[in-house]
């Protein structure tokens, strides 16, 4: 055996390509866990494992503390604000990601549910359920001005799918010099210019800081349709909640929340009033099956890499 690897990535080898049996033909002995990362559970299995597949869930310094072998964590996804990178670096452990490998992916996503949002089809589909064909008014794609935020990798993407819409877009990323060529295709301004100038905002950027906070939500001069498929600290959840039901916001669709529980825990976001204006998919966008087969395919070469003696080709520094 070349060594153990934990795999807590629900998703790792659902796709077309049988990352698990390259593992395994290269001498590894493939551990499965739950992708919540409990430590109960991953206190009997981290002991023993060498390199570390992880998901969406997180990765602190106590789960490092339990793996002395433990020497690279190949995050399954381009996001590593769930894994202490400091904590890993400190330890030795190397942490990588799978940059790109999803892109495409969660572009179209993107723009699925703006479709959606924008044409209220959820709803839509469970009032004729009930018997109710009823239709509204919406508005057409290519009547509105669409505000992006974030110009890495999904957010050009986006950008270029929605030239095929004939609609006006506005772009606003403070790291992107002014001479860049993505400015040729849309007009820059900053994350406040989005709210008074957008009828439709989508959020690439990176987790960390709330951009769309009640101050944000105030400014709109429009009611705007709020799309997230980035992380779900960008959005004041209670805020927008409150937005949605002053009318300020028509409608949020989003692939993530800021609390995933049911019940009295639930993101204010899931109330059932605001169920036919709210969309939320559970971390959808990176699931296709090429999505699936990029990380996969990146995260395995990178674990092999470190675990093998060679660079890996993604490393993350803190």
């Amino acid at each position: 055996m070349t060594g153990r690897v934990l795999v807590t990535s629900r998703s790792f080898g659902g796709g077309g390509r049988d990352v698990v049996g390259e593992l395994t033909a290269a001498g590894y002995e493939i551990v499965r866990a739950d992708p919540s990362h409990d430590l109960g559970e991953l206190s009997r299995i981290l002991p023993a494992v060498d390199g570390w597949i992880a998901g969406t869930g997180p990765v602190t310094g106590r789960h490092l503390d339990l793996a002395p072998r433990l020497r690279v964590v190949s995050r399954y996804g381009v996001g590593v604000d769930n894994v202490d990178v400091a904590a890993a670096g400190a330890r030795g452990v190397i942490v990588t990601n799978t940059p790109g490998a999803n892109s495409a992916a969660v572009a179209e996503h993107t723009l699925a549910l703006l479709l959606s949002a924008l044409r209220g089809i959820p709803a839509a589909d469970r009032r004729v359920r009930r018997g109710d064909w009823s239709g509204w008014s919406t508005r057409e794609l290519s009547a509105l001005t669409v505000g992006v935020l974030g110009l890495g990798r999904i957010g050009r993407l986006v950008i270029e799918r929605l030239d095929g819409f004939g609609c006006a877009v506005r772009g606003a990323d403070p790291w992107v010099p002014e001479d860049d060529p993505v400015f040729d295709r849309v007009v820059r301004c900053d994350a406040a210019e989005l709210a008074v100038t957008c009828d439709v905002v989508t959020l690439h950027a990176p987790g960390g800081r709330t951009v769309v906070d009640r101050d944000w939500l105030a400014a709109s001069d429009r009611p705007v349709i709020l799309v997230n498929t980035a992380r779900a600290d960008l959005v004041d959840e209670p805020a927008l909640a409150d937005a949605i039901r002053s009318g300020r916001v028509v409608a949020y669709a989003a692939d993530t929340l800021a609390t995933e529980n049911h019940g009295d825990l639930a993101s204010p976001l899931l109330a059932d009033d605001l169920a036919d204006r709210v969309i939320i998919t559970p971390h959808l966008g990176a699931q296709t099956r090429e999505g699936v087969d990029g990380m996969g395919g990146m995260a395995t070469a990178d674990l092999r890499a470190v675990l093998e003696g060679r660079a890996p080709r993604h490393p993350v520094s803190a």
